[in-house]
């Protein structure tokens, strides 16, 4: 088998009567030959189309634990990670109910102050004078007592 190396040495190495077929000053020193250049290997086409598998009984019960001892393996896995999702989105759920908490007090506390500038007693005589309510005369007043001593108006005909 011929390689680079080979043919070069041939062209321009000296022959044996001494001759050269380049001159003295351009000569080219050989290449050294490459590990393992003379061994051939032969690739053989092996056609595997004729041959029929053999049926191994105990493969299909070997699949059959294997797909189920993966599946309770999961299930395990998801048994014990479980609570802690479970305790994670629960986190997020108290954090978003305690922000609403906040924001409910800060409306109620500002419903509360409304509620304190419209009930007071300037604001309810500046009504009273608006729609031109007047106080009743003190003679008008009548009082309503009850026997029993409490102060609840009766529903009764005299």
């Amino acid at each position: 088998m011929a390689t680079l190396a080979t043919a070069h040495s041939k062209i321009f190495a000296k022959d044996a009567a001494g001759h050269s077929s380049v001159s003295r000053t351009n000569a080219v020193k050989p290449v050294r030959a490459f590990a393992n250049e003379d061994i051939y290997f032969y690739v053989k086409r092996i056609d595997n189309s004729r041959i029929v598998r053999q049926v191994d009984p105990h493969a299909g019960g070997v699949c059959w634990k294997t797909i189920g001892s993966v599946g309770l393996a999961a299930l395990l896995l998801i048994g014990v990670l479980l609570p802690s999702a479970y305790g994670l989105l629960a986190g997020y759920q108290i954090q978003s109910l305690r922000g609403e908490a906040q924001r409910l007090a800060g409306e109620q506390a500002s419903l509360e102050l409304q509620e304190a500038k419209m009930l007071s007693p300037a604001r309810m005589e500046e009504l009273a004078r608006q729609q031109q309510f007047v106080d009743p005369e003190p003679a008008k007043v009548v009082y309503l007592d009850s026997k029993d001593g409490s102060s609840l108006a009766l529903n009764q005909k005299h």
